[in-house]
């Protein structure tokens, strides 16, 4: 039986990829702040609670981060940043997803061609940013992508069937999303098919790419 680690397990998205890869017969170990104490921002916690665990898993998912800090939204404009809330969603979705892959490579499976999912956001794509707005998210996940594009010729260096990716997963109706009743959303069920369908197509020559919930590339 394969076996799938989601990290961000209590989450819209993450507990919605859970559910679907147990549905698909995986054995699913579901990591959380909410159940395990995971707190992706402190160095401790993060080796406390994935040190503790035992590989091999043919999938790591990863599916932590915020918007904004609670109670906060995204800035629309410059005069809008706050250097407190500006650090704590860095600390979340860059440094958070970076302390997090430290922790990867000992995990994964020696066989096969085990996959390392991240979520990140097409918001992060310095290439596709048209609207402008957003600063401390946009900059965070552009930041993300580029240490999971780098984690990526890591890993694949010394497992060389190894697939890490970044990924898009759309709008998924989650409370993440509430405030933005304007836009296109998809169920956080629809979105983990949409998302476990791409990982399944995944090959090794695929190492290192930004791609969306359909499978088409983001631009970096």
């Amino acid at each position: 039986m394969k076996r799938a680690l989601v990290i961000g397990a209590s989450g819209g998205v993450g507990g919605a990829v859970a559910a679907e890869l147990e549905a698909r017969g995986l054995e699913v170990t579901r990591i959380s702040r909410r159940i395990d104490g995971l707190d992706v921002t402190d160095d401790m916690s993060v080796a406390r609670v994935l040190g503790a665990l035992a590989g091999p898993f043919d999938l790591v998912f990863v599916a932590t981060g915020i918007l904004a800090p609670r109670d906060g939204h995204p800035e629309k404009s410059l005069d809008q940043i706050d250097a407190t809330a500006f650090a704590e969603v860095l600390a979340v979705n860059t440094i958070g997803t970076a302390l997090v892959l430290r922790q990867v490579p000992r995990l994964l499976a020696r066989e096969g061609c085990p996959v390392v999912a991240v979520l990140t956001a097409r918001v992060g794509s310095i290439g596709d940013n048209a609207l402008g707005g957003w600063y401390a998210y946009r900059a965070s996940k552009a930041a993300a992508n580029q240490i999971v594009r780098t984690a990526a010729i890591e890993i694949g260096r010394k497992h060389k069937s190894a697939v890490v990716v970044a990924l898009h997963p759309g709008t998924v109706a989650t409370a993440f999303t509430d405030h933005y009743p304007g836009h296109k959303k998809v169920s956080p069920k629809d979105a983990a098919k949409n998302l476990i369908r791409v990982v399944d197509g995944l090959k090794p020559g695929d190492n290192g790419r930004f791609l969306d919930w359909a499978g088409a590339e983001v631009p970096w």
